[in-house]
């Protein structure tokens, strides 16, 4: 049964048995193409979303062995493909073949026949979300030799045969190579709080994590217990600090923040959280609204309301659901003419909740405006979570207003916001 609000269920797409995890989109000559990343198994799904009720799959892309492929961006007839490695208890196959690490630089003028052109090797821990949105630079969130965890880099691609690394920033203690060593404060956001390094959830909590969003000369850095991270970009060579808004504690989980998405014009940054843990084992998940018009004094406005189960669904809320209940992925336009722009509303996928809708127009009082939550899964793409719901990842809007979200053991939603009425919400 799909519980929805506001929001239609126009179509679906199965993948041919395959999963969805990030999404991206280009329009050639009239026509819309949607690339899906898969989680449980390496390589990317094509699509044809023209007429969003009848998705037609075009070809299935094999990703590098042992590979987490789970990031793909498209931009000026280019496609980049996260290359990362794959964390233990997230792949559905098993092989000796190292992970490749870095990302791939793929030709898309023919959508549907993707070229080779180029990679780029981290030589470390690889890459996962990264921000490009066309010309020379991907900003990757990528492991180096010699750091803990992710940082933030610019590589160029001019030469897709011969990319380079022109410029990086880590937060304070990051370079252990370099015999940097984290302050008492940040070695407590790095050893206390659930959930927290360990076998279950190897993460290095104080690292970049969802991707910086490129706006001008600014990036907006999501560096998970670090917190929001703003860094000039004049000079791509030598990114520089700006300012930095710590959540954590109490807020969020070890990926305190994970997505930091400006609204162009309005001086304001959706930032949230990313659960983790499934049963909400773990500190309370976010997403928040912060004033950035004094760059360097950021402040957070508000708190979004947390979603309710609908009347009709029997259960006395999310966490009661099973699997992971919280923010996850924001729908982010990154100046691409094909996107719905981010403006008064934000799409975010909420994992056991589904699809949630927010009206920002006043950053003081954000609310649902609608949501769509599909059914569960029948059956298994992948082994987590540990109980068979549904648990929706990645959301992406086209300029159409169609609406795209991938779910972690199905395929691809496609839906349609209606209006922006208040929701009705339970005593």
């Amino acid at each position: 049964m799909v519980w929805q609000s506001n929001v239609e269920l126009l179509g679906y797409a199965d993948l041919e048995g395959r999963s969805g995890f990030k999404l991206a989109l280009q329009e050639v000559a009239g026509r819309f193409y949607l690339y899906v990343a898969a989680l449980w198994e390496p390589g990317w799904s094509l699509l044809d979303v023209t007429e969003p009720a009848s998705p037609r799959f075009l070809r299935w892309l094999d990703g590098p062995p042992n590979t987490w492929t789970i990031q793909v961006q498209v931009a000026d007839r280019m496609m980049i493909t996260g290359l990362d490695e794959v964390p233990p208890g997230w792949s559905s196959s098993v092989g000796q073949a190292p992970a490749a690490c870095g990302f791939m630089i793929w030709d898309v003028s023919e959508p549907d026949r993707p070229e080779l052109a180029g990679q780029w090797s981290s030589g470390a821990a690889g890459t996962h979300r990264n921000f490009y949105h066309g010309g020379r630079y991907v900003h990757v969130t990528t492991g180096l030799p010699g750091y803990d965890g992710y940082v933030y880099g610019i590589v160029d691609i001019a030469d897709p045969r011969s990319p380079s690394l022109q410029g990086t920033w880590w937060y304070p203690g990051q370079y252990r190579a370099g015999g940097e060593e984290y302050s008492e404060d940040d070695l407590r956001r790095l050893t206390t709080g659930r959930p927290y390094p360990s076998d279950e959830e190897p993460q290095h909590s104080l690292s970049l994590h969802g991707g910086a969003y490129v706006l001008g000369n600014r990036a907006y850095c999501p560096w998970m217990r670090g917190g929001l991270v703003i860094l000039d970009t004049s000079n791509p060579a030598l990114p520089e600090f700006i300012s930095s808004l710590p959540v954590y504690p109490p807020l969020g989980s070890t990926i305190a923040v994970h997505s930091a998405v400006p609204l162009p014009g309005r001086n304001l940054v959706v930032i949230n959280s990313e659960a983790l843990r499934e049963d909400c084992d773990e500190p309370t998940g976010f997403a928040g609204i912060v004033d950035v018009s004094n760059e360097k004094d950021p402040v957070l406005l508000s708190l979004f309301p947390q979603p309710r189960p609908p009347r009709e669904s029997g259960i006395s809320g999310f966490c009661a659901k099973g699997g992971r209940f919280g923010p996850h992925n924001q729908h982010q336009n990154q100046g691409l003419s094909c996107l719905a722009p981010n403006g008064d509303l934000v799409y975010m996928t909420y994992f056991n909740a589904g699809l949630q809708i927010f009206d920002v127009r006043n950053p003081r009082d954000p609310h649902i405006v609608g949501y769509c939550i599909p059914d569960d899964p029948p059956t298994r793409r992948g082994p987590l979570p540990r109980t068979l719901v549904h648990q929706a990842e990645d959301v992406l809007v086209d300029r159409r207003g169609f609406i795209y979200m991938s779910e972690k053991n199905s395929g691809v939603y496609i839906m349609k916001f209606d209006d922006r009425p208040a929701i009705d919400r339970p005593s």
